[in-house]
């Protein structure tokens, strides 16, 4: 094997899903103070003596305990490099976290032992699902009150047709957590908690003797539950996981620690290593062959002092190192790579060197978009990340006229983050974009950041439209002057979107003009 193919076995690039308030963020925390890259997990809501989660770094995430951005922990274990990409947990932004799924190998769904599947975690499943990306599902808050564990299996099965395969099994009902169980041993793990998760309990290994001794009450009930599993066939199967048929599940509480360095453990051992991408013409390209990396995000204002724009780049093929220029398959241009890095929350390291399923932070990267692809040699261009379809919009003007320059320059930069679609119309003109949002919490992120990275406060207008299709010039012409309807341009890539104050007016146009185009822009498929 090369060296690249060996540096890329050790990877696990992964990503947590789950629906807001599940404990996405204290996961993401618990797992880095696990690997020791952190000494102290801080809490979501900054309670008092703790610090804010290294993983949210904008100053609305911590006032509010969302993510809103994605952020990128690396670290390592048991000689492992874990890529630990943390998505937004809020709907509205669920447009990012679908960028971020297209940069990972698998993702771990979380639970809340009391809600079980939510809807928004419903919604990033599907993602994982058509990009083929298996799962392993970690059912979280087991030391509160809660459902039973076979009725939350029965649901993910039912629901979303996953057959669930327990690697660990709570000890004690939801509420009342005694430790974990090891299926495949009958071993107990007990845990020493810790003040608030803040630091990494003590684990003991309990022999099954042991613990059906000293847990009289509770140790038969759970032997019952997992001799249950076994009869109806719910062993691991590695072939079912790739597959996306199939998930390994853990139990535990992760603001505790509890159950946290064994999924740890579960994603080295079960999870796949990075594999040959395909591109768009659905070729795989071999890990070893000259470097190859997919922009799946772009981000500014994550470093005030330096007012840079950074491009997230999953290497794909070949071996990355700091200073080499690589080709930017959209303009045939070269890109330098000199001010690469690696961010782990404010902190941020210099990258010298990466490998396939790495996430490097190539710094003053104005001219990337999500979804452009980069090379070294041997061109390549990776399928692109489609645009959802927005279904929010307002008309966004400069409330200061003399500081039209920084808003230009904000909603410019804001549109190739990514974190809002910029349309234009006649009508308005430059100095008044319409702006499109999937959720209405963009709007709050645009006339924060507008203000604070930009000093360009702005006033936003709602506008009533909320369907989106996409039309052409022919379309364009048929709609102009009709009531209810506007055909406006998206300003990255010119694509004419006819936006209809609801899905009545639409169907309207759709009887009277049959052969117009009015195609729809759904969350993943193709926006072409």
């Amino acid at each position: 094997m090369t060296r690249v193919s060996n540096e890329a076995a050790r990877r696990r690039t992964f990503a947590v899903i789950s629906h807001p308030d599940a404990g996405k963020s204290t996961l993401t925390e618990a797992l880095a103070l696990h690997a020791s890259a952190i000494d102290t997990a801080g809490a979501v809501h900054g309670k008092s003596g703790r610090a804010g989660v290294t993983s949210d770094w904008m100053e609305m995430e911590r006032k509010r305990g969302i993510s809103i951005t994605s952020a990128v922990l690396q670290f390592s274990y048991r000689d492992h490099v874990i890529n630990l990409l943390d998505t937004p947990g809020h709907g509205d932004f669920s447009e990012d976290t679908y960028r971020v799924l297209a940069a990972v190998d698998a993702a771990v769904m979380l639970l809340d032992a009391a809600k079980g599947l939510e809807p928004q975690t419903l919604k990033l499943f599907d993602v994982c699902r058509a990009r083929g990306i298996p799962v392993l599902t970690f059912v979280n808050k087991w030391d509160r009150p809660g459902r039973e564990a076979l009725e939350l299996l029965d649901e993910v099965e039912q629901t979303i047709g996953l057959r669930p395969m327990p690697i660990t099994w709570p000890l004690g009902i939801a509420g009342d957590l005694r430790g974990v169980v090891e299926v495949e041993t009958g071993e107990l793990r007990r845990y020493t908690r810790t003040a608030g998760g803040a630091t990494r309990g003590e684990v003991t290994i309990v022999p099954g003797e042991q613990a059906a001794a000293e847990e009289p009450d509770h140790w038969p009930v759970a032997q019952e539950e997992i001799a249950l599993l076994e009869e109806i066939g719910a062993g691991f199967d590695e072939k079912d996981f790739l597959a996306g048929t199939a998930t390994p599940v853990l139990f535990g509480a992760a603001i505790q620690g509890v159950g946290v360095g064994r999924l740890l453990d579960a994603l080295v051992d079960l999870a796949p290593a990075p594999e040959p991408r395909e591109d768009a013409d659905g070729n795989p390209r071999a890990l070893d062959t000259p470097l190859a990396g997919l922009v799946f995000k772009v981000q500014a204002g994550m470093d005030r002092s330096h007012r840079d724009r950074m491009a997230f780049v999953r290497i794909a093929s070949g071996r990355f190192e700091r200073g080499m220029v690589l080709t930017h398959a959209a303009t045939g241009r070269p890109f330098a790579t000199k001010y690469a890095q690696a961010v782990f929350g404010q902190q941020r390291t210099t990258v010298e060197e990466a490998f396939p399923g790495d996430i490097v932070g190539l710094v003053n990267a104005g001219a990337l978009r999500p979804g452009d692809t980069l090379y070294e040699a041997d061109p390549v261009q990776f399928p692109a990340i489609p645009s959802f379809s927005p279904e929010y919009f307002s008309v966004a003007r400069g409330a200061d006229a003399g500081r039209f320059k920084q808003f230009r320059r904000g909603i410019e930069q804001l549109d190739s983050e990514g974190v809002i679609q910029v349309l234009r119309s006649d009508l308005r003109g430059d100095q008044s974009p319409v702006l499109a949002a999937v959720g209405p919490l963009q709007f709050e992120v645009v006339s924060s950041r507008m203000a604070d990275e930009f000093g360009a406060p702005v006033l936003l207008d709602t506008l009533g439209y909320s369907i989106t299709r996409r039309t052409d010039a022919e379309g364009a012409e048929l709609l102009a002057d009709q009531a209810e309807v506007e055909v406006l341009e998206r300003r990255s890539d010119g694509a004419l979107l006819a936006v209809f104050v609801n899905k009545w007016r639409l169907e309207t146009f759709r009887r009277k003009y049959p052969d117009m185009r009015l195609d729809p822009l759904p969350a993943g498929s193709a926006d072409h």
